[in-house]
């Protein structure tokens, strides 16, 4: 009876039985009489003892194998168990040495010439561990929001329209008519607070900004939330709190061997996030540091890595709300605050040095949309089929956009947003 083929990582249940294993050639030690091979699927690696390498003769690592043996329990194997009493076919041999060295524990290339051989990179256990991760938070970021009633959503990623905020856009030929790949799902999510009441996304958008930073991508994976019936700005900061501690957890219960291979630490997440009112932080920078930021309409790179630490001292905590943030800086949609016009219920928050989150409550009063539309420029006319909802009841509603490939590199203190991104797209990358 032919064996049907197992994991690696469940091989080592399997002590005293006849296992079958496929995956890659990871490694192969040749010591005369007693050889060991390293086999690596999808999901982890065993080591199998070969009395006889001829199968393969000519073989390079990276091709693939299907290997049956005894499992023998072994102290001193890689997790406590080896494959013994060994047969080896190869069903893909490779004949060539792959362009980087994937079977060490550190990945020393470049991040240039790794991105231009990531098919193979990604390969590495270091890189399929931070894509798992990654892949943990969108699968608690959905399961949290779907517990507390929302629907997720998928909203068109072409659009007619490049008024939703001021980031440049990519416009493409649409059957002769211009159209703009999707800024954000912002218009749309809104929309869709008068059909769900509760609603979240997770998509790709595009920003056609021609920077070449650290921290800046042209196309990355946002995970949009957007909710009705809310008194304010704090009701969205209290969802986005809830939202990023599940995720958090989810990913220290779930995925602690990833977390330990890359050598990342989860931070706490505070019950209550400490916040700052935006005006207060520009005086705090003022009077602690040798900039004075008051009367700028945004806060700096260098102000929010400032905030951080403060917090860290002030509060212990990596994350900080900052609110009250100018209303020539927020898009026309952003509810300016009751007290004060200038200002808006809208916030940022800031994790480990860098804004993570920018988020806020809406108008949701059809003549107060228009005349802010109207006072930034943007035509109704535009915007008309956004504006028909808001004609026809909205309630008061916000919401809020998780840059995914920032939170990773953040959270596992990666240099540079690139490494968080499968295959990034920048000024300068269309391939592979």
């Amino acid at each position: 009876m032919e064996l049907e083929r197992i994991r690696t990582t469940q091989a080592a249940s399997y002590v005293g039985q006849r296992v079958k294993l496929a995956g890659w050639l990871h490694a192969l030690r040749k010591l005369g009489s007693l050889n060991f091979l390293i086999v690596r699927d999808g999901f982890g690696m065993f080591q199998a003892v070969l009395d006889d390498v001829s199968p393969l003769s000519g073989c390079q690592v990276e091709s693939i194998l299907e290997v049956e043996g005894t499992v023998v329990a072994e102290p001193q194997a890689p997790g406590g168990a080896e494959l013994h009493e060994c047969a080896v076919s190869v069903l893909v041999p490779v004949t060539e040495a792959p362009p980087l060295v994937i079977n060490k524990r550190e990945l020393k290339a470049s991040l240039d010439v790794f991105l231009d051989h990531a098919p193979v990179g990604l390969r590495h256990p270091t890189r399929r561990a931070l894509f798992r991760i990654q892949a943990g938070l969108m699968t608690a970021f959905r399961a949290h929001l779907t517990s507390q009633g929302f629907t997720e959503i998928q909203t068109p990623k072409l659009v007619g329209s490049a008024t939703e905020s001021g980031a440049n856009v990519f416009a493409v030929d649409y059957f002769g008519r211009k159209a703009y790949l999707a800024q954000s799902p912002q218009f749309y999510k809104q929309l869709m607070v008068g059909v769900f009441e509760r609603v979240f996304e997770v998509g790709p958008v595009f920003r056609a900004e021609p920077h070449a930073t650290t921290r800046h991508l042209n196309e990355y994976v946002s995970l949009d939330v957007e909710l009705g019936f809310i008194r304010d700005h704090h009701d969205v900061m209290a969802v986005l709190s809830g939202v990023i501690a599940a995720m958090l957890d989810h990913v220290q219960q779930q995925h602690a061997a990833d977390l330990a291979l890359i050598g990342a630490t989860v931070p706490q997440v505070p019950k209550h996030i400490p916040e700052i009112d935006f005006r207060e932080a520009q005086a705090l920078i003022a009077q602690h540091t040798d900039r004075d930021p008051r009367g700028e309409p945004d806060l700096a790179p260098a102000d929010e890595k400032w905030l951080c630490d403060y917090a860290r001292e002030q509060w212990e905590s990596d994350f900080l709300f900052v609110t009250g943030y100018p209303t020539e800086k927020r898009p026309f949609y952003t509810m300016p605050a009751s007290h004060d016009p200038t200002v808006t219920n809208g916030f940022d928050l800031l994790f480990r040095g860098t804004e993570l989150v920018t988020g806020g409550q809406r108008i949701h009063l059809y003549s107060q949309l228009v005349e802010a539309a109207k006072a930034k420029g943007i035509s109704p006319e535009v915007i008309a089929g956004y504006l028909e909802a808001f004609r026809f009841g909205m309630p008061p509603h916000g919401g809020f956009a998780i840059g995914l490939e920032r939170f990773v590199m953040l959270m596992v203190g990666l240099g540079n947003l690139r490494e968080a991104a499968l295959f990034p797209r920048d000024i300068h990358r269309l391939a592979p």
